[in-house]
């Protein structure tokens, strides 16, 4: 495999080139489609029902991308989430466990019906309930992070 360039996340809300990285891994790993038909990038940050975020390959992965439905979520801004070690999005406590997570998804490709505690920048714990994480692969197959969706959170 080559190395991949970076993401930048400076513009993913409305990047064809990362919609096709989420949607295109999502689909090649998962086997079903993220959005319906027709559907691009700027119905996936703005419209979603459902949450997407995103983080790189970084040692400390961080967030390069989360929708409006995630940055609502978490209570973050756009620029705020995307400067985020994904780590953060967990409770110290809880860290171990988000990564035994991450570790399965690197293994096996993705998961599904993940339930997890995660922690929003007020303080404010939350469930994500039947949530999917897979491997962002692009078409070179190069690894370039993982994303997860989930359309269930209740506060813990």
């Amino acid at each position: 495999m080559t190395s991949a360039p970076e993401i930048n996340a400076g513009h993913l809300s409305a990047d064809r080139v990362f919609f096709e990285l989420l949607t295109g891994s999502f689909r090649r790993i998962v086997g079903v489609p993220l959005v319906g038909e027709g559907l691009g990038p700027d119905w996936l940050y703005h419209d979603a029902p459902f949450v997407v975020v995103a983080h790189n390959t970084d040692a400390d992965p961080r967030f390069v991308y989360a929708n409006k439905a995630g940055q609502n979520c978490f209570e973050y801004p756009w620029d705020e989430f995307v400067t985020l070690p994904s780590r953060l999005s967990a409770e110290l406590p809880n860290r171990a466990e988000r990564q035994r997570l991450l570790d399965a998804v690197t293994s096996n490709g993705f998961i599904s019906d993940y339930r997890g505690l995660r922690i929003a920048k007020s303080g404010r714990r939350f469930w994500i309930e039947d949530g999917i994480v897979w491997q962002l692969i692009d078409d070179g197959g190069n690894h370039r992070g993982q994303a997860a969706t989930f359309s269930r959170w209740k506060d813990a």
